[in-house]
């Protein structure tokens, strides 16, 4: 009597493990991303946001133009430490065809204009509020920056912190 609860029992265990598995197939499935992820060779999508001067940015309009495009937040310590270099960096190449564009994910006008005044960006910094181009882009960590040819192709993915030698290097791949 006793080896047919355990057996039962055991049979159970199994059996909430397949249904478990099951579920959990279906559900990533039917859950996949609804983006494709960019690579390297692909034309950057475009999109257009606001600046905290309430101007509009397409990226379309930098065509011919390199686009340093960076994805960042207020409480992310390596955007911290790397945009008073990429403000160094931009009052170097943007008489030479580079364009920064600094898209905060999703923060409020309040934080995102004390953060831009502390670190002196001195180059567009835009509000993706609803974090569509965030998703469009796939953009995970932050800081996440691509670097855009001026024909509107991605060059290069960078995820995490760059150095100010990093930047320039980067500038200088994308420079028309």
């Amino acid at each position: 009597m006793k080896n047919k609860k355990n057996r039962l029992i055991m049979r159970s265990v199994v059996l909430i493990v397949l249904a478990a598995a099951i579920v959990f197939t279906i559900y990533t499935s039917f859950a996949k991303e609804k983006y494709d992820v960019l690579q390297v060779g692909d034309i950057a999508p475009d999109f257009a946001l606001f600046d905290l001067n309430g101007e509009s940015h397409q990226l379309s309009e930098y065509k011919g133009r390199g686009v340093f495009l960076n994805f960042w937040g207020t409480w992310c310590a390596p955007c911290k430490k790397e945009m008073p270099a990429m403000g160094r960096q931009y009052q170097v190449y943007k008489d030479q065809g580079v364009q920064i564009l600094a898209v905060n994910i999703a923060e409020s006008d309040l934080k995102v204009r004390a953060f831009a005044e502390q670190y002196g960006m001195v180059f567009p910094t835009l509000i993706d509020t609803t974090k569509s181009v965030m998703q469009t882009y796939n953009v995970k960590p932050l800081p996440t920056t691509l670097l855009i040819n001026p024909d509107g192709k991605i060059v290069k993915i960078i995820t995490g912190e760059m150095s100010e030698n990093d930047i320039k290097s980067y500038m200088e791949q994308i420079k028309p």
